[in-house]
């Protein structure tokens, strides 16, 4: 799984997708076998390591880039690239700071984007590769048809593990209807939903990076996210004192940092949320009804509460008649029949379910 994208590079990308005016005259200068170093910023932290060059000020474009490449020194706009500042500048940053490059460009790329905390574009003549430095991270820029044959094959990838995730999810709320669940199930259901969720992560950068070229793939993957489940009602069905939005924040956290080898643990899934029984994947556990409840489509969040806090778990709270579901603030008696009635109906479907 790639490293996930931080904020800054997103929006350079976003910047550099096909048909923008940074994207082709990016294209031209490669076009034309030449190399260029340019600088998304140009505030103080810019100036003081910026020397000699001209100053421009002049309306950013395609081919108004590729010309002033065609100079030696460095080219700096600012943060939107709607203007060309300078041209001809010589960078000068921190030697000190530490990089991972070989050729002076490139060096000098890296060690600006480090000190200044703008993003860095460095074009290369000789090997024809455009490389983003921001974040901290290192982005050699793929090719439109590159990125998009990726991203059509994790759409695919996608698409499977869409439909064992809701596999998996029928298999939990049968268990969870039979009082059967253990800590094995709750983190097969967890790894189900973060490697879905890494996916389409995945492919919402691809989208970002392709632009008007990337619409099929987003409304391909908007219809297959379009509510899907997350990990929030399942860690607050399980996890001890999960009332606390910061327990649940906290679990997300730790379940996204799993490296993949880790996340195809269920061990280390249990583990790494605060799963109770931990490395006992035989612990049985009890929900508290949330997932569930949220598929009832009449019952607002701050009711689901209610019915929680009264019922103190799912198994009681099946067995619940109509008057015991009048006792809680909110639910009259057309409310509490369309409760009943579809509780009783997501029981009877997940059984069939399963064992069909």
């Amino acid at each position: 799984m790639p490293t996930t994208r931080k904020n800054q590079l997103k929006k350079t990308l976003a910047l550099l997708a096909p048909g923008t005016q940074l994207r082709d005259g990016l294209d031209r200068i490669l076009q034309g076998r030449t190399g260029a170093l340019i600088v998304l910023g140009s505030d103080e932290p810019v100036t003081t390591i910026a020397s000699g060059g001209f100053v421009i000020d002049t309306e950013f474009s395609g081919t108004g880039l590729r010309e002033l490449a065609k100079m030696d020194g460095a080219i700096i706009c600012n943060r939107e690239v709607t203007t060309i500042h300078r041209a001809g500048v010589q960078l000068m940053p921190d030697p000190e700071i530490t990089t991972t490059e070989s050729g002076t460009r490139h060096r000098t790329a890296e060690r600006v984007a480090k000190q200044t905390g703008y993003p860095v574009i460095s074009v290369s003549k000789s090997m024809s590769v455009i490389t983003i430095y921001a974040d901290g991270q290192r982005y050699p820029l793929e090719k439109a048809q590159e990125i998009m044959a990726r991203a059509n094959q994790a759409i695919q990838t996608l698409e499977r593990y869409t439909v064992r995730l809701e596999q998996e999810l029928s298999n939990l709320s049968a268990l969870e209807i039979e009082s059967d669940v253990t800590v094995r199930n709750v983190a097969l259901t967890l790894q189900r939903l973060e490697l879905v969720r890494r996916i389409s992560e995945e492919i919402g950068d691809s989208v970002v990076e392709l632009g008007d070229q990337g619409r099929m793939v987003a409304m391909q993957l908007e219809e297959l996210v379009l509510n899907q489940p997350t990990t929030e009602l399942v860690f607050r069905d399980y996890l001890p004192q999960a009332h606390d939005p910061q327990i649940i924040r906290r679990a997300q956290k730790s379940l996204a940092e799993l490296s993949p080898v880790e996340l195809a643990d269920p061990v280390a899934v249990a583990r790494a949320v605060g799963l109770p029984g931990g490395a006992d994947l035989d612990y049985t556990l009890h929900p508290c009804g949330y997932r569930l409840l949220n598929g009832v489509k009449s019952i607002p969040r701050s009711v689901s509460e209610r019915l929680v806090a009264r019922f103190d778990g799912l198994q009681t709270l099946m067995a619940a008649n109509l008057e015991d579901l009048r006792s809680v603030e909110g639910i009259g008696e057309y409310r509490a029949r369309s409760i009943r009635e579809s509780l009783a109906r997501m029981a009877e479907t997940s059984l069939l379910d399963r064992f069909m």
